[in-house]
């Protein structure tokens, strides 16, 4: 009874069945919620009740050829992918690269289901970052569409900060300008996965800053920012423009989880949810899955339970 009444009012607080993931996205397809997430060619799970989760077959069996070929030291264990259902497919952006370095590529696939065993079709590069060449990270994608129909795509990590550029009709190249949304100006450049989330006739940046991946020495955490314009600017509760070293904090992590962050939102049944990763500082700083439903009751996004 006592597990069935924290179930009722604490629905994604961790449990056992949680699945050790990293950049999760979430998407439902019928009944089915599927989880796609870092891992080698892309890690995916499903549930029907985002409580019990089944390891589901990967994206990809082996690396794409032109990743292989384009990043030198890329072997198929594929980052912080994308997923969106768009006039009539779903497209899955993901993230081509190796630890430290920004030279980056994103991808892009298509399918016309997430059912197990429906084929994807791999559209190869997107964008590309080259070291010398950019002072920017094609890495971390997200997809928005904007008030027009008309896609665009956030991306970024460290170097100069979070970018946005609109996208051709058929989502495979980059077209016009490339607009500078989010950046650390002091101390260190860490700042990244950039989501833009719809709401209230605002556009709001979600963004991670500081240090994933460090288990029990992980420091990551959310900020946000909104705009009445795609392209910015984003400033915080207090004004501050995000490309100044602006953002709200979200969450950050505590004595339970050692960092937080990576974050997605999406919406089911009528509510919001914040969908991310935290360091289980019960489980050797071990990266899994987190929940929580996001309010709005200032017209600022705030965690709820």
């Amino acid at each position: 009874m006592f597990r069935y009444l924290f179930l009722l009012f604490f629905p994604f607080a961790a449990t056992a069945q949680a699945p050790s993931v990293h950049d999760p996205v979430m998407i439902r397809q019928d009944s089915t919620y599927y989880l796609f997430c870092t891992g080698r060619g892309i890690s995916v799970w499903s549930s029907t009740d985002m409580q019990q989760w089944k390891r589901e077959k990967p994206v990809f069996d082996k690396a794409p050829e032109w990743a292989v070929q384009a990043v030198p030291g890329y072997n198929g264990h594929t980052w912080a992918p994308d997923i969106h259902y768009y006039k009539g497919r779903y497209y899955l952006f993901y993230s081509v690269s190796t630890f430290g370095k920004n030279g980056s590529c994103i991808g892009m696939a298509t399918n016309t289901s997430l059912h197990p065993g429906s084929p994807w079709t791999d559209h190869g590069k997107v964008i590309q970052s080259e070291p010398g060449r950019d002072d920017w990270n094609a890495i971390d994608p997200n997809l928005v569409i904007d008030d027009k129909g008309q896609p665009w795509l956030s991306f970024g990590s460290f170097w100069s900060g979070l970018k946005l550029t609109r996208l051709n009709d058929s989502l495979t190249a980059p077209v016009g300008e490339l607009y500078s949304i989010a950046s650390r100006q002091q101390g260190n450049k860490a700042i990244e996965a950039p989501f833009i989330f719809k709401k209230m006739g605002y556009y709001y940046l979600f963004a991670s800053t500081d240090f994933c991946c460090r288990g029990e020495n992980s420091t990551y955490k959310m900020i946000f920012g909104r705009s009445k314009t795609l392209t910015g600017p984003y400033l915080d509760k207090d004004g501050k423009d995000l490309m100044q070293g602006g953002g709200t904090l979200l969450l950050q992590g505590d004595e339970h989880w050692h960092g937080v962050g990576h974050n997605a939102v999406a919406t089911f049944d009528g509510k919001d949810y914040l969908i991310y990763h935290g360091y289980d500082a019960g489980d050797s700083g071990r990266s899994k899955l987190q929940m929580k439903v996001l309010l709005w009751r200032t017209g600022w996004p705030e965690v709820g339970h």
